[in-house]
């Protein structure tokens, strides 16, 4: 078990300073200065349902669960006046950086002090931690607001009103001070925790280069560099907040901090997870691939993440996740089955073949991807995915083992929860008033996908309504390691193009699905006009953004990805949310698609608008454009 930082905090102190007269008051607001880190897996106040990473009954009805910040955000209702999940504020599911970032400012000062029974190389490693929290909440914010006030110091009580009034400063700058923190702190963190009972998913230094890569990557993509469309985005004193140069040089630096982060990872022992079966137990080779890319997340501290954030828990994404899979147990609430992945994110995983459905040659030319939403009877081959001798969309055939290991699909197939033997999966019956189809006002898919990766395979559905549903929890997975090997693909091929050391990074993810590598995969399976894919810039920028999409799939990445990639309104705006016909009971009609949301997404949404009261108490902000 690790040390769940948000049950310490300063009890009850009449002043700051009696919070650090010793080694255990000062710990606990240390702790205080954790307990802000954002619920990563909280779909209130993370991304999951703010794009088109999954999609929910609406409008909802479920008693146990309100998803009204995120469902308003996708559906174009954010607003000036009272903005959802305001993380600027601390409002509407968000958590108020401004004060954490005061708080860690607070214990940055105070912990310079003499304090009784802290010795000086612990003093270092909490001071580092907290710089490493400040530059996260830092980043949080820019990455939600863009330009934002940088609080390096407390003010004083005294400071004027005009002194309280902050401008915000610009993107690069904000960056640089991001960065600055991390470079500070690196070299007084341990390289992996070195007590994991009572310390994992405290700040280490694999940790702090991670996010470092992470954040300049952030820095040197197209929302962030070169913007031209904030070119008139001027602060009060005309300063201009967004540098329209494009700076390639970002990428280098992004890159050079990728393979120094990958190095310490390696060196903490971390590694893409792999599944080994349980003593005795036997598993085709496609389940084993199936449960290391599930169990890379669900895993408990598995050995391929990097940073766990403990005091964010799965069991209400679990029990979201998790659909209705024994026929015994449908009147169980401990399972909501509502995370419904839309039909797009289906089609974007790769064939089999390890290329895009609408590249794969064999795909095109046979008439498959014209053909992809007929349907098709399961046979022996397909045993281990779907139930063979029934039906389903000839979409969900010949698909890689990425896109089994995430989706749930009318007669395909689960592994776990219950049943361990891969020739006995759970058979997902999805279409109306089947076990997993709709039969009540909310608790069903939408779109008639399942997210199948977040819940635990040892998860267990009790007999009986009430929350029978015992969940194995494990702390999110803010970054594993396939993020940061994705990452540093990306930030060689944008700097200086294809280069075999590119292609290795991509790979080892690939290889971990049962993939061949790109420079092999494309070549030979992908249609003539593509095959040359990988070889240029742009077509292995394509490559990659497509496999962080699928390798990051269901965690929470998607919604930040697109952003940053400035393909947010080619992605989004007019671009219909679709899923299957749910409501209907034959196999004919169910497999119809249907529309449930045309969003719509323009400039102004790459930001978060900053609550309209802030601007009557600072005269000095400037509104994000649009809003």
């Amino acid at each position: 078990m690790s040390c769940d930082y948000l049950d310490v905090v300063p009890d009850n102190v009449a002043t700051i300073d009696n919070a650090f007269t010793d080694r255990n008051e000062a710990e606990k607001f240390l702790f205080t200065c954790y307990s802000f880190m954002p619920s990563h897996g909280d779909p209130n106040s993370q991304a999951f349902g703010m794009g088109d990473e999954f999609w929910f009954p609406y409008p909802q009805a479920d008693l146990f669960f309100y998803c009204y910040p995120f469902e308003y955000i996708a559906r174009g209702g954010q607003n000036v006046n009272s903005p959802a999940v305001n993380y600027w504020d601390g409002t509407n599911y968000g958590k108020p950086m401004f004060q954490a970032l005061r708080d860690c400012n607070i214990f940055l000062e105070k912990i310079t002090s003499h304090i009784p029974g802290l010795y000086e190389t612990e003093k270092k490693k909490w001071i580092a931690e907290v710089k490493f929290l400040k530059s996260y909440y830092h980043y949080w914010l820019l990455r939600m607001y863009g330009p934002i006030p940088l609080v390096r110091e407390n003010l004083p009580v005294s400071s004027s009103i005009e002194e309280v009034q902050v401008k915000r400063i610009p993107v690069d700058e904000c960056f640089d001070y991001i960065v600055s923190l991390l470079d500070e702190a690196s070299p007084d963190l341990l390289v992996k925790v070195q007590n994991p009972a009572t310390e994992l998913g405290r700040v280490s230094k694999a940790m702090a280069l991670a996010l470092k890569a992470k954040v300049l990557v952030e820095a040197a993509s197209p929302l962030f560099n070169g913007n031209t469309d904030y070119i008139n985005f001027k602060g009060p004193d005309g300063e201009q907040l967004f540098n329209p140069v494009y700076d390639e040089k970002k990428w280098e630096k992004a890159a050079i901090a990728c393979k120094e982060a990958i190095l310490v990872c390696h060196e903490a022992g971390n590694e893409l997870f792999e599944f080994k079966p349980s003593f005795g137990s036997e598993l085709d080779g496609s389940i084993i691939r199936q449960m290391s890319i599930r169990n890379s997340v669900t895993e408990r501290w598995n050995s391929e993440i990097i940073w766990g954030n403990p005091n964010s828990s799965s069991d209400n994404m679990q029990r979201l996740g998790t659909t209705y899979l024994d026929p015994s147990k449908t009147t169980n609430l401990g399972v909501r089955s509502m995370l419904a992945p839309p039909l797009r994110i289906a089609e974007m995983f790769y064939t089999k073949n390890g290329v895009p459905i609408d590249e794969d040659e064999e795909w095109v030319n046979s008439g498959k991807y014209a053909q992809r939403y007929e349907v098709k009877t399961a046979e022996e081959e397909d045993k281990y995915n779907i139930k063979v001798g029934t039906q389903t969309a000839v979409l969900n055939f010949d698909r890689e083992t990425r896109f089994y290991a995430n989706l749930g699909f009318d007669n395909g197939l689960w592994y776990g929860i219950g049943k361990f033997d891969d020739k006995d999966q759970w058979h997902i019956k999805a279409k109306a008033n089947e076990h997993a189809g709709k039969r009540s006002v909310s608790l069903f898919s939408v779109t008639g996908y399942f997210c199948k990766k977040l819940p635990h395979y040892q998860n267990n559905i009790l007999p009986g309504d009430g929350a029978g549903y015992t969940v194995v929890d494990y702390p999110w997975p803010v970054m594993r390691l396939a993020d940061l090997y994705l990452l540093c693909a990306e930030a060689l091929n944008e700097y200086s193009g294809p280069s075999s050391e590119a292609y290795d990074w991509i790979n080892r993810v690939r290889e971990r699905a049962g993939l061949e590598p790109v420079e092999i995969a494309w070549p030979k399976y992908a249609r003539s006009s593509r095959k040359n894919k990988p070889t240029t810039k742009e077509g292995l920028r394509e490559i990659i953004q497509q496999e962080r999409l699928i390798e990051l799939a269901n965690e929470g990445h998607r919604y930040w990805e697109i952003r940053r990639w400035k393909m947010a309104k080619e992605m989004w705006h007019n671009q219909p949310i679709r899923g299957w016909d749910i409501e209907q009971e034959d196999t004919e009609t169910y497999y119809r698609i249907r529309t449930l949301y045309t969003p719509k997404f323009t400039t102004r949404d790459y930001f978060w608008p900053i609550r309209e009261y802030n601007f009557s108490v600072n005269v000095n902000l400037v509104q994000n454009p649009g809003w």
